[in-house]
C-alpha cells in the first residue's frame, strides 16, 4: 500500500507540478493535502500549459482519480473555473475522476476581503500574502466557525450559513478595518449555485484514501508551498497558514505513516522566494535578474516577480531533516546555463561562528543575522535541454548535481532540464 509524498524543499514554486505529473503515471489516486488557490502548479504537457491551483496535477493521467483533501481550503468559484478550463481541453473532470473531501473548508469573498484588509493594516510589516483569503479561512477553521464542503449537500441550507458567516465577517471589516461590507444575500445566492454544481463531487476523503491503500494501489500526495512556508517549521512569521511538510499529508488526507513508501522533495537548482522575510542568498544584481527572466520566475497565482538567488544548501538539508526525504528532484538546472562561475551556499556565518543548519526554530529575526558562506563551482555554456541521461550533461553540470547530492545526503532522482514533460533526467 504505497503512498508517495511530494513536498517543496524550499520556499515553494519549486516545480512540484511537473514532478507530480511525472510520478502520476504510476498513481491510481493523486491527492492534494494542504493550502488553497494561493498555490499554483504549472504543468506543460500534450501541447498544453496548465496552471492548476486546486485540481491535483495528476489530472492529465487518465488512470488517476484526483482528490482535493480535507486539509485544503477551497474557493468554489476558482475550483469550478479550473474544472471548466480542463473540460474545454477535453480532459475528463467529472465526479468519477475528481473528488472533493466533504471535510475541506470553504473560502468566502469576505475571507479574501479580510486578508487584504489585514495585510494593508500591517503596512511596512506586511507578510506578503496572496490576499486569497487563506489565513482568515484557516483561522475560522481553528476557531471552529468555518464552513465545510459537506454543507453543500443541501444548497439552500448552505446559502443561509453563507449569509450568516458573511454578516459576521462584515462586522469585522466595518468595525476594525473600516471597509465596506459585502452584500450577504448576493454572496449566498452565488454560493447556492456553486453548491448545486459541486455536490456531486463530495466524498468521504479519508475513506477513499483508505480504500486505495487497502487495495494495494498507489497514492501520490501533492503538497502546496514549501518547507520554509510551513506554519510550524518554516521561517515564521513569513509562512503560510497550513502544513506543507510531509507530515501535513497524513493530517490533510487522514492516513497513517506506515503507508508511506517515499518522500520526494522538490528544489530548484537555485533559490527563489515570494513575499517578505530574509533570504540570505538573494541576488540583487544582473545575475539575479537573468535567473528571473530565463527561469520565468513570476508567480503562477499572482504574477509577482520572485526573488532569486544562489542555491542554499542549509535549506535543502533542513528540508531533508524535517520531511525525511528519500529522494530529491532538482528542477530548472537549464536556467543556470551560461552563468559562470556558479556559487552555492554551503553554510552560514555570524561573528566568527559557522553553522550548516538552517535556524528555523528561531524564526526570521534570527535568520537575518547570518551571512551565507559560499563555495564556487565552474559553470557551463552548453545547451542541456536535450539531455535525457546524466552522461548527456556537460562535466560541470554533472559536478554541480553531484555536489548538491553529496551535501544534502539524499539521492537525486530527477533533474529538470526544461519545462516540457519529457525534458527531465530520471535516475530511477
Amino acid at each position: 500500500m504505497p503512498a508517495i509524498i511530494v513536498i517543496g524543499a524550499q520556499w515553494g514554486d519549486e516545480g512540484k507540478g511537473r514532478v507530480v505529473d511525472g510520478l502520476g503515471q504510476q498513481a491510481d489516486l493523486v491527492a492534494r493535502y494542504n493550502g488553497g488557490d494561493n498555490a499554483g502548479h504549472t504543468v506543460v504537457a500534450e501541447g498544453h500549459k496548465l496552471q492548476l491551483h486546486l485540481v491535483p496535477s495528476g489530472i492529465l493521467h487518465r488512470q488517476a482519480t484526483c482528490l482535493i483533501g480535507a486539509g485544503v481550503v477551497v474557493n468554489p468559484m476558482q475550483l469550478l473555473a479550473e474544472l471548466d478550463q480542463l473540460a474545454e481541453l477535453g480532459i475528463d473532470v467529472g465526479p468519477e475522476r475528481v473528488k472533493l473531501s466533504a471535510a475541506a473548508h470553504l473560502i468566502l469573498p469576505t475571507h479574501r476581503a479580510l486578508d487584504g484588509a489585514r495585510e494593508a493594516a500591517r503596512g511596512a510589516a506586511a507578510i506578503g500574502t496572496t490576499r486569497r483569503g487563506i489565513g482568515p479561512v484557516y483561522a475560522d477553521k481553528a476557531a471552529r466557525t468555518g464552513l465545510r464542503a459537506s454543507l453543500m449537500a443541501d444548497p439552500e441550507a448552505f446559502a443561509e450559513r453563507v449569509a450568516e458567516a458573511t454578516r459576521d465577517h462584515n462586522r469585522l471589516l466595518q468595525e476594525i478595518y473600516h471597509q465596506e461590507p459585502l452584500a450577504a444575500q448576493d454572496v449566498a445566492a452565488k454560493y447556492c449555485d456553486y453548491a448545486k454544481r459541486l455536490r456531486p463531487y463530495l466524498v468521504d476523503g479519508s475513506a477513499l484514501v483508505a480504500a486505495c491503500l487497502a487495495a494495494g494501489r498507489t497514492m501520490l500526495c501533492e503538497g502546496a508551498q514549501g518547507t520554509l512556508l510551513d506554519l510550524n517549521h518554516g521561517s515564521y512569521p513569513f509562512v503560510t497558514s497550513s502544513a506543507p511538510i510531509a507530515g501535513g499529508a497524513l493530517v490533510g488526507l487522514g492516513f497513517g505513516p506506515r503507508a508511506v513508501s517515499q518522500v520526494v522533495g522538490v528544489g530548484k537548482a537555485y533559490t527563489t522566494r515570494v513575499g517578505g522575510g530574509p533570504m540570505l542568498t538573494e541576488l540583487l544584481d544582473a545575475t539575479g535578474e537573468r535567473i528571473r527572466e530565463v527561469g520565468g520566475e513570476y508567480g503562477t497565482t499572482t504574477g509577482r516577480p520572485r526573488r532569486c538567488g544562489w542555491l542554499d544548501l542549509p535549506i535543502l538539508r533542513y528540508a531533508a531533516q524535517v520531511n525525511g526525504l528519500t529522494g530529491l528532484a532538482l528542477t530548472k538546472l537549464d536556467v543556470l546555463t551560461g552563468v559562470d562561475p556558479l556559487r552555492i551556499a554551503v553554510a552560514y556565518g555570524r561573528e566568527g561562528k559557522r553553522t550548516e543548519r538552517f535556524p528555523a526554530e528561531f524564526g526570521a529575526d534570527e535568520l537575518a543575522h547570518w551571512q551565507p558562506v559560499y563555495e564556487e563551482l565552474p559553470g557551463w555554456a552548453e545547451d542541456i535541454r536535450g539531455a535525457r541521461r546524466m552522461e548527456d550533461l556537460p562535466a560541470a553540470a554533472q559536478d554541480y548535481v553531484a555536489r548538491v547530492q553529496e551535501a544534502v545526503g539524499v539521492p537525486i532522482i530527477l533533474i529538470g532540464v526544461g519545462p516540457e514533460r519529457e525534458q527531465a533526467i530520471w535516475s530511477r
